[in-house]
């Protein structure tokens, strides 16, 4: 099976939600749609799983046209966020449910339904009702019931948000593998740039409706094509500094000017935008080309082994990731040093311009 969408947009209204997306995923791909709330993710995933009808532009499977094929003759599972199950079944009623609507032999659902329990560490609470597990175990009952029907098509709108760390880590892993297998095509949707590395695949960036790039996942991590994909995939968020090259320098607002060193020697004169993550700014070290700027510190947030150190600079705020817990206090004066190798230069329309050849 092989899924196209071609200039596809969504109108509500005088509004447009869904600009002008074409792509293309192919049988047994894992695709990841990466954006921020509201960006169009669940929107576009209602469209693939037919539920609602594009204002322009044509969805085809097999290069067949989608409209004329009614949904009940669609091999598509989908699981949002809020799940839904039945509360009048037992969970391995739940799970078996499409399978007994196919009217499949006894032993073969018994035997699906096995599977597919045991990957999700349900085994144990097949005979018990919904209303007798936990929120994270629903959870797990309705994409056991996803999984277990072995669409062509199958769909997760952040489906494990609501699950604890320990299994939102297994089910990454093991999610690919089971539908790989399978050979459906997967679309996932997340807000989390991290979540989108740890499952791998292709990447759909999307910002505000529209796709700014899709690729492999390392590729569109790595090599943004426009700073909006690189704001995506970004957390912390994206640094972001205007500048002006003029003579070998760089000039950053009206006081802070610079050589013009790493990717900014690759450009001609003007003014564009140069955007960093916070992963390669450092507090303790200059880069062999560095940029560095002396500021003061924000806030430093602690998040698990890391911390997100805020700095207050002459050239404006500045996120940088520290190893463990900071140290660092509110108004303490510190250098940062950005690795100027490793930053990206977008021009003033957003496009790229110039990046790292290492990354």
């Amino acid at each position: 099976m092989t899924l196209s969408l071609q200039n596809v947009s969504v109108n509500s209204g005088a509004a447009t939600v869904i600009y002008d997306i074409s792509v293309t995923l192919e049988r047994g791909s894992m695709n990841v749609l990466l954006g921020p709330t509201l960006a169009g993710k669940t929107t576009l995933m209602r469209l693939m799983a037919g539920l609602d009808r594009p204002s322009s532009g044509h969805i085809l499977i097999d290069g067949k046209d989608t409209a004329g094929i009614a949904l009940r003759h669609r091999s598509v599972a989908m699981v949002y966020q809020q799940f839904v199950n039945y509360p009048n079944l037992s969970v391995y009623e739940n799970i078996a449910s499409p399978l007994r609507v196919a009217k499949l032999p006894a032993s073969e659902i018994e035997q699906r339904v096995e599977r597919v329990a045991n990957v999700l560490g349900l085994k144990p609470l097949l005979k018990r009702s919904p209303n007798e597990i936990s929120g994270g175990q629903q959870q797990r009952t309705a994409i056991a019931r996803a999984i277990v029907k072995g669409a062509e098509l199958v769909l997760l709108d952040e489906p494990l948000a609501n699950l604890d760390y320990k299994l939102r880590e297994e089910l990454r892993e093991e999610l690919p593998r089971i539908l790989g297998e399978s050979g459906a095509i997967l679309v996932y949707a997340t807000t989390e740039p991290l979540e989108a590395l740890l499952l791998g695949g292709n990447t759909l960036a999307l910002s505000e409706g529209r796709m700014v790039q899709f690729g492999p996942t390392p590729f569109v991590y790595h090599h943004p094509r426009h700073i909006e994909a690189a704001r995506v995939f970004s957390d912390p968020p994206l640094n972001e500094l205007a500048i002006s090259k003029s003579q070998g320098n760089a000039q950053f607002g009206d006081l802070h000017t610079v050589p013009a060193t790493g990717v900014l020697a690759q450009v001609p004169d003007g003014r564009y935008t140069l955007a960093f993550r916070p992963d390669i700014v450092s507090l303790s070290q200059p880069w062999d080309a560095s940029l560095s700027f002396p500021g003061e510190v924000s806030v430093a947030e602690i998040s698990g082994s890391e911390s997100f150190v805020h700095v207050d600079t002459a050239v404006g705020r500045i996120i940088c990731v520290e190893a463990g817990v900071s140290p660092l206090q509110p108004e303490q004066s510190v250098m940062l040093h950005v690795d100027a190798t490793r930053a990206i230069v977008f021009d003033q329309s957003g496009a790229l311009v110039a990046e790292s050849a290492q990354a």
